[in-house]
């Protein structure tokens, strides 16, 4: 009667794991509104055209994509 215990989907098991929450929550700090409007939230300088606020989020999402694709290599 040896009963296992059910471990949490929530609670990552691996270094892996940690690295890719821990990072990932990290990089969406930056793309919420207390972090966009205090240091994103310029129209200057414009990059290619854009203004600094789109080319900073753009950068912000692609990098949360990268960690998502980094974990799916890992089969994390």
């Amino acid at each position: 009667m040896n009963e296992h215990r059910r471990r949490s989907h929530f609670i990552p098991r691996t270094r892996d794991g940690w690295i890719a929450s821990g990072t990932f929550v990290l990089l969406f700090l930056l793309a919420v509104p207390p972090v966009t409007h205090v240091f994103l939230n310029r129209i200057e300088p414009t990059v290619v055209g854009m203004p600094f606020l789109y080319v900073a989020l753009l950068v912000v999402y692609l990098a949360l994509i990268g960690v998502l694709l980094w974990t799916l290599s890992r089969k994390v």
